[in-house]
């Protein structure tokens, strides 16, 4: 069996998939659309990461059996176009959950404390000619209100260590969570009330551009957004604006409406923004976790085994 991996992999992970005897794993670097196209012809497996797979991308696979994603979403899928070429989808939950937790803090603490800026400022010397006004940051996280728009794994991880900083932690999902430790509000609540406002909803027909013009107004002035889910939640041109007019005080994203982001957006001219280039997912462990579901995965398919964690076809999700 022959898998392709496309991603744009380092020289200790080309080694990693390199050393697997089953299945033979093709390396495909992300950006190379050739080597793609040659590769893809003769595989069974696809591990899709970031780049979307298109309808032509799957054209080009007369062998491919599953497309695996390294990670949740499985937005980024043609999904009708691999149903109708009889092409597995699997995704796999739970793997990437500490690694994106953790970054969702950091992404909170360093828009808080400005991490950013005053990088910037220390490294070109700048540093302690900064007023005390500009200095102060934003506040801390003991005593805020952090606000969870979704309450799966990322939240319910996060939601003890916030705690212990001294946060009240509350939280709006589409179903009840009743064994939450924290404290389930109304949306709009939510979105009034929230210090800081955390995204961690999956990217639907319902949630496309959820957070737009008039639902960006509703949040607290002053307060911080944090998208460590799905960019398109958010329209790009009205958090910028909102961040321009000071009535948010910041936001830190890790994903955005187009990826990769290679020309600059409205946000790159606001100066509150922490943005990271959808890393959130992407340390050693989650990497070893995930190849284990994909290896799994691989070994049901040669075998006639159900499939972990399969979608099933959208006419029936």
């Amino acid at each position: 069996m022959k898998a392709l991996f496309h991603f744009s992999p380092g020289a200790a992970l080309q080694a990693r998939l390199a050393a697997i005897a089953s299945p033979r794993i093709a390396v495909v670097d992300q950006r190379d659309e050739a080597g793609f196209a040659r590769e893809i012809a003769d595989c069974e497996v696809l591990l899709h990461v970031l780049t979307p797979v298109t309808a032509a991308m799957i054209a080009m696979a007369p062998k491919l059996r599953l497309i695996q994603k390294v990670g949740v979403g499985v937005n980024t899928i043609d999904r009708a176009a691999a149903e109708k070429a009889g092409i597995a989808v699997a995704n796999m939950p739970g793997t990437n959950t500490a690694a994106v937790a953790e970054h969702t803090l950091t992404l909170m603490l360093a828009t808080l404390r400005r991490v950013a800026a005053f990088d910037a400022a220390t490294r070109a010397g700048r540093g302690w000619q900064i007023g005390v006004e500009d200095a102060i940051g934003l506040g801390e996280i003991g005593g805020s209100r952090i606000g969870f728009a979704g309450y799966g794994g990322v939240p319910q991880r996060l939601t003890p260590a916030l705690q212990a900083l001294g946060a009240e932690v509350c939280f709006w999902n589409r179903s009840p969570r009743p064994d939450a430790i924290a404290t389930a509000l109304p949306f709009d609540e939510l979105l009034a009330t929230s210090d800081i406002l955390s995204l961690h909803l999956p990217l639907t027909a319902e949630t496309r551009q959820m957070f737009d013009r008039a639902r960006i107004a509703q949040l607290k002035k002053g307060a911080i957004l944090i998208n460590t889910a799905r960019g398109e939640l958010v329209d790009q041109a009205a958090l910028a604006e909102a961040l321009l007019s000071g009535h948010l005080a910041g936001a830190g994203l890790d994903v955005f409406a187009r990826e990769p982001m290679t020309e600059p957006g409205p946000l790159a001219a606001c100066p509150t923004l922490v943005a990271t280039p959808h890393v959130a997912w992407l340390t050693p462990q989650t990497f070893e976790r995930s190849l284990a579901v994909a290896l799994e995965n691989c070994r049901r398919l040669e075998t006639g085994e159900p499939l972990l964690h399969q979608i099933a076809p959208e006419a029936a999700a």
